[in-house]
This record gives C-alpha cells, structure tokens and sequence, in this order.
C-alpha cells in the first residue's frame, strides 16, 4: 500500500532512537531532554485532586476555563501582556501540538516558512507536511548569533511565517532584544505571522533575559506564542501546551485542534493552572536549580578534549566533537559515546536541513539531578583517557 510521500521520508525520531540504546547499554540519558525529577509536589498533589473532585471526562476542547485564565494571569505578570483567555488561548496536547495546528492553520501548501537551526527536529517535518517549504537561516558556533542580513535576504514573496525558538533549542541561545526587534521589523515589512516557541521561557542563566516576541511594538496581532508546563514544571509526560494569539489567529489554531487531538488530558489542565499561579519564588528556584545543574555538567564537559559552548538559556549544552570524532559523524560518535563511555548525547545533524552543517556538533542535557549529572561526569572523564 502507498503511503503519503512526505510522510514515507521520515524516519524515527532521533530521540526515540538514542534513548532505547541508552536504556539497552545501561547508559546515563543526557540525551532527551527529560527530567529525571518529579513535578513540584504541589501539582501532582492538584492532579490528585483533580481527579477525586471529577475532572476526568473531556475538557473544554480549547481548555478549561481554569487554565486559560491562568495563562492569561501568567502574562500580565510575567510580560505585561494582555490576552483575553476566552478568545486569545487555545489549550493543546503539548507544545508540539500547537506547533502543529498553527502551522496547519496559518500556512498554506507552497508558503515559505523561515527556520532557525539548528532547529528542534519537529519544526520542518511539520513545515513539510502542510506542504509548505522550510527555509533555514544557521545560527553559527560559537556565538550562534542570528544574522540579520541573511534573515532578510532569505524572504521572498512566497514567505508566509517564521518560527522563531527563545530560550533555543539546541544551543541555548536567549535572543536580545536586537535581534528580536529585527525579527519583528522583518515581519511587520512583509506581513508575515511569527510563531514563537517559549517553552523554556523560564529557564534563563543571569544576566539574560527573556523577551517575548509578542510584546513588542507591532508583533501583538501577527504574534502566536507557544508554551507549555512540561519544562517550567518538570512535567514532560503531562503534554499540556498552549497557543496565544490574537482571536484571529487563534480561532483558526482552535478549529484545527478540534479536528486533532480534540482536547488534552483535564486533571493536568487543573495542576499546570496552580504551578503557573506559583509565588515568584518558585520560578526564581527553576532558575536557581538550573544555574547548579549547568554548572555541573559544564564543569566535566570542559575537563574532555570537546570544545564546549555555555549556554544562556534552555537546559542543554552544546560540544563540538571534532577534535576527537576520528571521522565519525556526530551520529556515529554519540552511538559510540552511548557503547563506550555510557553516557547517551543527541547529534546535532539531524536538526539541520543540511545534516553536514552540524556534523560535529552534539547535546548533552542538564535537566536531571545533580547526582545524575555527577555520575555522568565520572564516566566522561574517560573522554580524556581515550583522546590520548
């Protein structure tokens, strides 16, 4: 039987792949970007309770009236931003979801859709599946700066969207506010719809900040921002993601979620409503705990013989291998990192339209417990040994 073409091009996800050899060798994942923690005790106490008091039938397929009160709450606090939860929220089975029906909703088959990569490795399989055509503009090591003359030269009349990913993943990067007041001159000159993808918005190393795109001048109506509590709250299994946007925008993101995934799991609609109304201290101890466990890991991967890149934000570093790959790919190599010195990492190629533009470049992720992190250190110290 035939199966779509766009579809019968992809393969596992990298992800998947690296975590089940990790699992097969005994390996410590630094690979997918999981904790290895629970969620504040409070949110799985409120899920808990959700439960008991009866929310386990569908939700309100937008979100619970809860929820999208608290995330507009969120953003007046956090950004002064002003949305509407009844119009302006569109509650989704995970961040990458809503990536999804934005995409779906907002682009059309033959659109351009400008790409920041190295780039999370969902945003172009969508791109492609709306039929729309991805455009990568490439962050380079070490300072992984956005070039604001390439951004502008790669628009065309086709151009329809931008994603842009601050605090970024892979590398880390926190977008200044240059560099996103550039985005949005691009955008507001050639009319195009930014789709902003925040998840780590609170996962940001001092002095950096984060700015949210949609805040600034021009971009409130032409801005979807996409965020979740899997990061913020440690709670990646919950699935529990949003849009915001203007009632435009996102009355079209709602219509296609409807037809998706229709709602996402309720008790975990009320629990992310209390972890997003935490007290300021809560937030200010993600910082503080993700600041200790960067450290960590910073500290070993600088005693290996890779070059090694601190990131600004997200909870994920980034190493060039090229000293060491002996003519591995970076595929190859974490394969051999994961058999050999078990520690599994994530090759950098494959978020790349162009795998050879990172094929040195891997990722190692901090978001586990400090002795989790101090395990791996032990075991990378034989980086040392084998370069030698």
């Amino acid at each position: 039987m035939r199966v779509s073409g766009v579809v019968g091009s992809f393969g596992n996800s990298i992800f998947s792949e690296m975590s089940a050899l990790a699992r097969a060798a005994g390996a410590i994942n630094l690979g997918q970007g999981f904790p290895d923690f629970d969620p504040p005790a409070q949110l799985l106490d409120a899920a808990c309770r959700a439960i008991g008091e009866g929310h386990n039938q569908y939700a309100v397929s937008h979100g619970e009236p809860i929820l999208r009160e608290a995330i507009a709450e969120h953003a007046a606090r956090w950004y002064g931003q002003r949305i509407a939860p009844d119009t302006d929220v569109c509650v989704t089975c995970g961040a990458s979801e809503a990536l999804w029906c934005a995409l779906q909703a907002l682009v059309e088959p033959g659109d351009e859709v400008i790409v920041i990569e190295p780039t999370f490795d969902v945003y172009v399989p969508d791109i492609r599946m709306v039929r729309a055509v991805p455009v990568p503009i490439t962050l380079v090591p070490p300072d992984f700066r956005l070039d604001v003359e390439r951004l502008r030269s790669a628009i065309t009349p086709r151009t329809r969207a931008i994603i842009v990913n601050s605090p970024h993943n892979p590398t880390g990067r926190v977008f200044s506010r240059a560099e996103l007041e550039a985005i949005a001159a691009v955008c507001i000159e050639h009319n195009l719809v930014a789709i902003a993808d925040e998840v780590y918005e609170h996962i940001v190393f001092s002095p950096h900040q984060h700015i949210r795109l949609a805040t600034l001048d021009g971009m409130s109506e032409r801005t979807v921002t996409v965020s979740s509590g899997a990061k913020t709250f440690a709670a990646t299994g919950w699935k529990c993601g949003w849009a915001i946007g203007p009632d435009r925008l996102t009355t079209a993101i709602r219509r296609v979620h409807q037809f998706t995934t229709f709602a996402s799991a309720t008790p975990f609609h009320y629990a992310i409503a209390e972890g997003l109304r935490l007290p300021e201290s809560y937030f200010a101890g993600v910082r503080d705990e993700y600041t200790q466990r960067r450290t960590v890991l910073l500290e070993a991967l600088r005693h290996t013989p890779l070059a090694v890149f601190e990131p600004e934000g997200a909870y994920y570093i980034v190493a060039d291998i090229g000293t060491m790959a002996n003519g591995m790919t970076g595929y190859q190599w974490c394969r051999w990192l994961i058999e050999t010195i078990g520690v599994a990492a994530i090759p950098l190629e494959v978020f790349y339209l162009d795998p050879a533009a990172g094929r040195t470049l891997v990722r190692f992720a901090f978001c586990k417990r400090i002795e989790t992190l101090q395990a791996a250190a032990e075991r990378l110290v034989e980086l040392t040994v084998v370069q030698r």
